[in-house]
Formats: structure tokens, C-alpha cells, sequence
């Protein structure tokens, strides 16, 4: 009698074949290709520790290396546009929100090409390109250029993220994750830190005919260029050929997230798996929550230094007053990231993420238009808290979707949603509004006040699921007479059958 798995809609067979030979790879995950549909090594705790220790070496130091590269090349307008740059106004608002358009055009084909390409050399060509553009900034003096190079930017920046959370998710187990997601999130901090104290020596610099703002992108571009170069000598594609690992060392690394049901990669894009995505209520709850997220990050990412300028600093006191914000992001990611993982949830540490950002923000509300700078300074640093929610994010997608067209789809979706909010965010602060732009502010304080709700119906939805998953292994168990050896080797043969995660009955999604 052959094998079989049920689809859990509809208690249909689904053939998995016991023969090797018979498998269709194109179809299956690629891990296959070096291990069995059932376990047949056998490693110790020791071998698996061994393991991701040499992965903790080389892949978060690699991510975390792109993050901060992406945060700060993102993010070097908002330096410019005290240090020089020439557009400003309305001009400098579309400017900014150009970056989100390139990369709103770019993203679903940009991941679907990864898909078929080898991932981490992708990744890296991505980076040695922007950072060209990077260094391109230099060059113009007007609005149209600088408008088509931040364009151009967003569209190679857009596979940063999925390809991140694609790479965790292909090398860590579910509660491996979120720490991991959040060591290079924390990036943003880090980047937060380092850029201003760049941009702070920098606006020493006299200008003599040459801005200091150019300065910024040319350094920051070589960066990236450098960083690109790395990624493509040592980021692996995926644990069948990563080059750093042996052979044995390879095996192990795939049969240690064998339990999670989420698989590696598969290089055909599955329509149906498209289309599950699509109709999937819980790719649309996280794409709201998304988007509830980030319209203020697409604020306060491009005028922050504006605002706190208008507190009354100066320039050089803006820069170097910038820097607490980053190392309070840094503490928030590590500790968000850490309790995920420990607690094996997801939702609850972006509720404990925003609390410090709504009280911040309630206070630049109350507080806006008074002479009170160092309070309102205060508000600005721990508002940024809610930052690290984001890394939770992706550590949710990569936690609780299966199916790697599935994988690939949600992650564009939700760095989509990450961009139409950046692009709306921009637009909630407006030059009629400044100094104070008190109606921003107030938007960051509705929208949060709504995410904080919404996390509480993601996880309610997730534990549902498990619930119902539990129902139906049992009377898939009842129905085939299994025994629990049995139901042992069906769950190995699931996980690397390129299932989603509706489609694999033993699928358990992290709350």
C-alpha cells in the first residue's frame, strides 16, 4: 500500500511516493535532493548545535551587513536634506516617496525572478547595482534626475527583505527566527547611529562647491558596492549548496528544520500556490497589519531630523541628537526578537513593541507647539520602538507560511503593503503643516492605536487554525488506521513535499 498525505480541505489522497527515483523535483522541494521524503540520518543535538553555530557565523553577520547597507542608503535623504540638498518643499516630499514607487513596481517581479535564480548571487548583483546608483546622487542638482535615481533605487532595493526572510527561513527552525530576524533588523538602529555620526563629521567639512550631502551618497554607495561583494562570495543560496558547510554538515542543516514544515526552496512558480495566497484571509490580515505599521514609518523615516530641527537645534545638534532613537531600536528588535522566539509567539511582541510609541506619540501631540524640547526630544526617541515590530513581521511570514511560490508571494505582498504605507506615510507630513505637523503626528497615534487590536485577531486566527490541524490529524490517524510511528513518517514525508501550509495537515502555525 503506497503512502499518502491528505489535503486537509478536503481529505483527498495526495500521492507521495516512497521511490526516489520517482521523484519529480521540479515539483518538490529542493531539498530533496540531498535528503529522503523520510529521515534516514540520524544526528546529535551536538552535530545540530555544531551546525548552527558555523550558520551564526556566516549568515546573520551577512544580513545584518545588507540591512544596515539598505537603512542607510534608504534613509540618506533624510541627512541630505539638512546638509545641502537642493530640492525641497513638495519636490522633496515626491522625491522621497519616489523610492517607494520603484520599489511598489519592482518587488512581485523582482521575487519571482529570484525564484528561478540562485538567491543569494541575485541578492548581491542587487546591492553592487544600487550602490552605483547610490553614488549616482552626486551627480544631479535638480528635481528630475534625483526623482529617477531614487526610482531606480527602490526597484533594486525591493528584494532585500524577501530574500532575507526566504534565507532565515530555508536555515532556522521556527523558534530560531524571530531572534534571528531581529539581529538584522536591529540594523536599522545600528544604521540609525552610524549614519548620524557620519553625517555629524561630515557637516564639518567646508563646502566648497562641493555639498556635503554628495559626500554622504559617495561614501555610502561604496558601502554598498562592498557589501555586495561579500554577499556574493559567501551568502549561501540554500542549505543543499552552501558552500561552507560539508556535505554531512548540509544534510543536518536540512534535517533540522525538517519539523517545521516550511521546506527550503522549489524553483517552479505553482499558480495554484499564487492563487492560495491570494485568497488566504491571513496574507490579507498581515498586509493590514503592515500597512497599519509602517504609514508612519514612511513619515518619520524622511522627517524626523526635520522635526526635531524644529525644536529649535541646530543642524550639527539635530545629526548627533538623532542617535539615541537608534540605540532604542536596537534594545526593542534584540528584546522583541528574543522573547518571539522564546515564548513562540509573534503577535505579542508587537503589541509590547508599540505600547512605547503610542505614549511617545501622544506626547509629541500634547506637547506640540510648546517650548518643552527636551520632552518632546524624549517622545522622539522612544516613538521609534514600534520599528522592530516589522522584524516580527517577517519572522511571522517566514514561521507560518509553507509552499515556496506561497513563501515568495506573501513576502512581495507584505513589502508591497510595506511600500504603498511608506508612500501614504510621506504624505502625512506635509510642508504646510511644519514646523509642528501636528495632523502626522496624530496619524501615528491612530494607526497604532488600530494595529494593537488587529494583533490580538492575527493571533486569535492562528490559534483557530491549529485548532482545526489538530482535528484533522486525528481523524486522518482515525480514517487510515495509522499508528503513531506512522503518523511520525507521514509528517517526514510532508515536509518537504512543497505543500503550503493549508495543503500540509501537519502544519502549526506560531501565534
Amino acid at each position: 500500500m503506497e503512502p499518502e498525505v491528505k489535503d486537509e480541505k478536503h481529505l483527498e489522497t495526495v500521492l507521495v511516493t516512497d521511490v526516489e527515483s520517482d521523484i519529480d523535483f521540479r515539483d518538490k522541494d529542493e531539498a530533496l535532493r540531498l535528503v529522503g521524503l523520510e529521515k534516514t540520518a540520524s544526528f546529535s543535538d551536538e552535530a545540530y548545535a555544531k551546525v548552527r553555530r558555523k550558520l551564526d557565523f556566516v549568515i546573520p553577520p551577512l544580513c545584518a551587513a545588507v540591512y544596515c547597507t539598505q537603512y542607510l542608503d534608504k534613509t540618506a535623504l533624510s541627512y541630505a536634506s539638512i546638509m545641502g540638498f537642493p530640492v525641497t518643499g513638495q519636490g522633496y516630499n515626491v522625491v522621497a516617496l519616489s523610492f517607494y514607487i520603484g520599489f511598489l513596481i519592482w518587488v512581485f517581479p523582482s521575487m519571482y525572478i529570484a525564484q528561478r535564480l540562485r538567491l543569494a548571487k541575485y541578492l548581491g548583483a542587487n546591492i553592487v547595482a544600487w550602490g552605483a546608483v547610490m553614488m549616482l546622487h552626486a551627480i544631479p542638482r535638480s528635481f528630475g534626475p534625483f526623482f529617477a535615481l531614487r526610482l531606480l533605487l527602490g526597484m533594486l532595493e525591493s528584494c532585500v527583505a524577501p530574500i532575507l526572510i526566504l534565507i532565515i527561513s530555508m536555515f532556522y527552525k521556527k523558534n530560531e527566527q524571530g531572534s534571528r530576524m531581529a539581529w538584522f533588523y536591529m540594523m536599522n538602529g545600528v544604521a540609525g547611529i552610524f549614519g548620524g555620526f557620519l553625517a555629524y563629521g561630515i557637516s564639518f567639512i567646508p563646502d566648497r562647491g562641493f555639498a556635503p550631502f554628495k559626500i554622504i551618497y559617495l561614501m555610502l554607495g561604496a558601502l554598498a558596492i562592498a557589501v555586495g561583494v561579500a554577499v556574493l562570495l559567501w551568502m549561501p543560496d540554500s542549505p543543499a549548496n552552501a558552500g561552507f558547510l560539508t556535505q554531512e554538515e548540509r544534510i543536518a542543516a536540512i534535517e533540522r528544520i525538517r519539523d517545521g514544515q516550511c521546506g527550503t526552496e522549489n524553483k517552479r512558480l505553482k499558480k495554484e500556490q499564487v492563487v492560495e495566497a491570494l485568497l488566504d484571509v491571513r496574507t490579507w490580515l498581515i498586509v493590514l497589519a503592515t500597512l497599519l505599521t509602517n504609514i508612519p514609518n514612511g513619515g518619520l523615516a524622511n522627517f524626523t531630523n526635520i522635526i526635531v530641527k524644529g525644536f529649535g537645534y541646530t543642524t550639527k545638534q539635530t545629526l548627533i541628537l538623532s542617535t539615541p532613537g537608534g540605540a532604542i531600536g536596537i534594545i526593542s528588535a534584540v528584546v522583541c526578537g528574543w522573547y518571539s522566539d522564546r515564548a513562540g509567539e509573534r503577535m505579542l511582541p508587537i503589541v509590547w513593541s508599540l505600547i512605547p510609541t503610542l505614549a511617545g506619540a501622544a506626547m509629541l501631540v500634547a506637547l506640540n507647539g510648546t517650548s518643552q524640547k527636551g520632552a518632546l526630544l524624549f517622545a522622539t526617541w522612544i516613538v521609534g520602538t514600534y520599528g522592530s515590530s516589522l522584524a516580527i513581521i517577517y519572522a511571522y511570514n517566514a514561521s507560518n507560511t509553507s509552499g515556496h511560490t506561497k513563501k515568495v508571494t506573501v513576502n512581495a505582498m507584505t513589502l508591497a503593503a510595506f511600500c504603498v504605507a511608506n508612500i501614504v506615510g510621506t504624505e502625512t507630513f506635509l510642508p504646510k503643516d511644519a514646523p509642528g505637523y501636528l495632523p502626522g503626528k496624530i496619524s501615528i497615534l491612530v494607526l497604532l492605536s488600530a494595529q494593537l487590536v488587529l494583533c490580538f485577531v492575527i493571533r486569535g486566527v492562528n490559534l483557530w487554525m491549529n485548532r482545526k490541524k489538530r482535528r484533522l490529524v486525528e481523524e486522518l490517524k482515525r480514517r487510515n488506521g495509522w499508528t503513531d510511528d506512522d503518523l511520525k513518517r507521514e509528517r517526514e514525508k510532508a515536509a518537504f513535499a512543497d505543500m503550503t501550509d493549508k495543503e500540509n495537515p501537519f502544519f502549526v502555525y506560531t501565534a
